[in-house]
């Protein structure tokens, strides 16, 4: 018996594991979302192909992810591993990130700094608006 994967279930999952509330979800989808319908959408198997994207986008997780990601398959792929013998796999076991945190981290660093040095152009300008609406009168 071939187990079919849950689109919706998967879309549920990898949203709560990001941490964002449907709520949040309907609302980066457009006008015409709710709550109701991202709860509506959780429940469906098959998503639109489109909407699936849409979706991807938004979390930032590749739309294979939703359309492969099959729970019960990664807990058995979870439980086999720890089931072989520990020498077996230590040798073999190399992690490969495609992501450098400390790049990450800078760029978050450098995207905060970016938004502090414009909201501070923009208060001087308002102070500067301010200033001259002030010795107009």
């Amino acid at each position: 018996m071939e187990q079919k994967i849950h689109q919706g279930r998967n879309v549920k999952r990898f949203r709560e594991m990001l941490n964002i509330k449907q709520e949040a979800l309907a609302y980066d989808l457009g006008e015409d979302w709710s709550q109701k319908k991202i709860s509506l959408l959780e429940q469906k198997e098959v998503i639109e192909d489109n909407l699936l994207k849409q979706i991807s986008s938004i979390l930032k997780i590749p739309v294979e992810a939703f359309q492969n990601f099959d729970e019960e398959q990664a807990v058995n792929i979870i439980s086999n591993t720890f089931n072989i013998e520990k020498d077996a796999y230590i040798g073999n076991s190399k992690p490969v990130f495609n992501i450098n945190p400390l790049d990450e981290l800078k760029k978050l660093h450098e995207e905060k700094i970016a938004l502090y040095e414009r909201m501070l152009k923009e208060k001087d300008e308002m102070m500067a608006r301010l200033e001259k609406l002030l010795t107009n009168k």
